[in-house]
């Protein structure tokens, strides 16, 4: 994609009045979203740095982490293969699927909006159920796997959407962020047959209905992968709705694409990392799943795809500080740009500012042009959670320093020390790579160059520049431009001052005071090695400085009800010898007389006394997310589990998957209830990390599964329990 293509793209982006509607409609609340989830971390800041100085030393070390991280997860039983481009990536995907064994026969919806998903018999195809991969976008798995048979369908609800639209994700967090419920509602009627309506809990609804039976008949789950962990060969992925424990839980085969940079050394800095994640994506403390798993479940095969498609090369390249990215899209929500043409305008699997860095590193020189959409007003750099210093970033892609652009490669003499990253570029050849540019703003740009760089030329230039202004604009301080500079259309700038800055700082006026220089308006210290003192100071961030985060005044199980109230939990407070009554009254209640029960967690005689029917055992009204042959008002199905542990902090519960059906009794029942022992109850994530390294797959609960994929409406219960009760037990 050249300049003009690209010009084209962003004039139709803004000429569109339904998608400028959609952009408009949520920016401040992506922004005011994260601003008001970092205040709850006053170390924010202290976290960032540190984050950013974990994130240089694995891409530092990254041959070193990665073959850690492989030994570790081979030992768990992971199959783990390393693919160079995404050729490689999808033939093993496929060499995956083929190798399955014959499907067994399908079950029938009972619903039609379900059934029109059924394959017929007589031409059985291989099923995959997608979380969010943007790892897939990249490589164009969907398309690879469709061409050779096979079905895939999106889990995700913005996924989802946009797959029926069959249109690219336009943000890496919020795919559907360009379409208003109006198009969704109009998309469902026409593409599942259901009534049209814009009313959101609804179209969640449907989703939800045409997708359960997708979950349990998938052949194959394919996930993202947020991070994995070096020290123990675990992956970490983090999702709202439920369908990320969906398909690397139900399906027989789990097949994990992970971008080979997106290593962590230990859970401690997994722990740093993901009190930024959440905040920076979407405004939560702690996304509602939390997956960390580390083995297969019993009768599954686990496999994880590294890939690096060009990704080596960035790394050795002046673009490598893009490698930190954690993609949590902060910077699309910051950026003045994307926020007016939206991500589609972009024409890559990565829009907005990291976009326009990382899509010209990893796929080519015509990339090159995206880095223009900037303004380099350094909002991206203030809201990234690893500090990446976007906007110097985007003036070497501009120079044309991405590794993929081979040509300006070659005419570029520039050296690259990967431990200092300190970069020398030839000024003369510099000027004139400006990828995207007009050979017009190069010509300017080289003779600005060729003036800066000489000091003197540049003061003399600086009078004439003085006296030429004032004759163009005696009268107003400002100067019109031209209108065929392009700039002229919208712009003028201040006349050039009479007296430059170097000579109104020689006649400053100073006092002196014990030997320092002191600012008269001030009072503050103004000696030149300030600045540099107290930087160095600010790197020198010790592991003690970021610890968990700060207890307030009050204990943790008071704490606890707090944050999981906030994110639309409840709890019910009991003693051990009631806890089973309780549950029975909450059940009653509900008029729901059947439960799917984790073995040795309630007193089983007292339920059945009670005519509670218990089961262990997937059933139809489990796997359906209702129960069968009842009311509509009692068309609920509740699952009870026992926690192992609870997060002060966030309002958190951990459940451990694997031991038995224990996962369809938290995740595939529209009610889910807990039982919390109120000693078990830890301060922060990073004091419960450990507790998953002995469990095949465990996940930290932070209330009931949500969406905000349809105008970015907060939606309760999607793919997972639209409930979460936490019996809280008491010593």
């Amino acid at each position: 994609m050249d300049s003009n293509q690209f010009r084209a793209r962003i004039r139709k982006s803004l000429s569109n009045e339904a998608l400028q509607a959609a952009l408009d409609a949520n920016a401040e609340r992506r922004i005011s979203g994260r601003v008001n989830a970092f205040a709850s971390l006053p170390d924010w800041r202290e976290r960032r740095l540190k984050a950013h100085a974990i994130r240089a030393e694995v891409i530092e070390h990254l041959d070193s982490y990665l073959e850690q991280f492989i030994q570790n997860a081979t030992q768990n039983g992971i199959t783990v293969h390393r693919a160079k481009g995404a050729d490689e990536a999808i033939q093993i995907v496929l060499g995956i699927a083929k190798s399955l064994p014959q499907r067994r026969e399908e079950r029938q919806g009972n619903n039609e909006e379900i059934s029109i998903h059924q394959r017929s018999s007589a031409s059985p195809k291989i099923l995959f159920a997608k979380s969010k991969s943007m790892v897939s976008e990249e490589i164009n798995l969907n398309h690879a796997l469709e061409a050779q048979g096979m079905r895939v369908v999106e889990t995700d609800l913005g996924e989802y959407i946009i797959q029926l639209r069959n249109e690219r994700p336009s943000h890496i967090i919020t795919p559907a962020v360009h379409l208003r419920r109006h198009e969704v509602g109009q998309l469902f009627h026409e593409k599942l047959g259901v009534p049209y309506t814009d009313d959101i809990p609804t179209m969640t609804n449907t989703a939800r209905k045409v997708l359960r039976e997708v979950f349990l008949t998938a052949d194959v789950g394919v996930s993202g992968v947020n991070f994995g962990v070096a020290e123990t060969g675990g992956i970490c992925i983090v999702t709202n709705e439920g369908n990320g424990r969906m398909v690397t839980s139900l399906p027989p085969v789990h097949i994990a694409l992970m971008g080979m940079e997106r290593l962590v050394r230990n859970f401690d800095d997994l722990a740093l990392l993901l009190s930024l994640l959440p905040r920076s994506a979407t405004g939560q403390k702690l996304s509602v799943y939390t997956q960390v798993i580390h083995q297969p479940l019993p009768g599954q095969r686990r496999h994880i795809i590294i890939l690096d498609n060009g990704r080596s090369r960035l790394r050795r390249s002046p673009l490598r500080e893009s490698l930190y990215c954690i993609r949590c899209g902060a910077c699309l929500n910051a950026c003045p740009v994307f926020r007016e043409i939206g991500g589609h305008a972009y024409d890559s699997v990565y829009p907005g500012p990291i976009g326009s860095v990382i899509s010209a590193g990893l796929f080519g020189s015509e990339f090159v042009p995206l880095a223009q959409a900037s303004s380099l007003c350094g909002a991206c750099k203030e809201a990234c959670p690893v500090d990446i210093d976007l906007p110097k970033l985007l003036t070497r892609v501009r120079a044309g320093l991405a590794p993929g652009n081979s040509e300006q490669l070659s005419v570029i003499s520039y050296q690259w020390a990967v431990g200092s990253g300190q970069l020398s570029v030839d000024s003369d050849q510099l000027s004139v790579s400006g990828g995207g540019l007009s050979w017009i703003s190069r010509l300017f740009l080289k003779t600005y160059n060729r003036i800066a760089t000489h000091p003197r030329l540049f003061a003399l230039s600086q009078k004439f520049a003085s006296l030429g202004t004032f004759l163009l604009s005696p009268v107003s301080d400002y100067v019109r431009l031209p209108a065929f500079t392009g700039w002229g259309y919208s712009k003028d700038l201040p006349r050039f001052a009479g007296r430059t800055f170097r000579e109104r700082y020689t006649g400053r006026q100073v006092h002196t005071y014990t030997g320092r220089q002191v600012d008269r308006y001030t009072g503050t210290r103004v000696d030149k090695y300030t600045g540099k003192q107290v930087n160095e100071e600010t790197l020198r961030i010790k592991d003690s400085a970021v610890a968990a985060l700060p207890q307030r005044d009050m204990n943790r199980v008071k704490q606890f009800i707090e944050e999981l109230t906030k994110v639309s939990g409840q709890v019910i407070r009991a003693g051990k010898e009631e806890v089973t009554n309780k549950v029975i009254e909450f059940l009653q209640d509900r008029g729901i007389r059947h439960i799917h029960l984790e073995p040795n967690v309630l007193n089983e005689d007292v339920l059945q006394q009670a005519g509670i029917i218990v089961s262990r055992k997937q059933d139809a009204g489990i796997r359906a997310g209702v129960t069968p042959h009842v009311s509509f008002r009692y068309s609920e199905t509740c699952g009870v589990t026992k926690a192992l542990c609870g997060l002060a902090d966030t309002g958190s519960v951990l459940e451990a998957d694997g031991e038995g059906d224990k996962l369809f009794a938290s995740l595939l029942p529209s009610i889910h209830l807990v039982i919390l022992d109120a000693s078990d109850i830890y301060p922060s994530l990073k004091d419960a990390l450990p507790l998953t390294r002995s469990t095949k797959s465990a996940v930290f609960i932070t209330g009931p599964s949500r969406t905000g994929d349809i105008e970015m409406s907060h939606t309760i219960g999607v793919h997972g329990p639209g409930e979460v009760v936490v019996f809280l037990v008491d010593d």
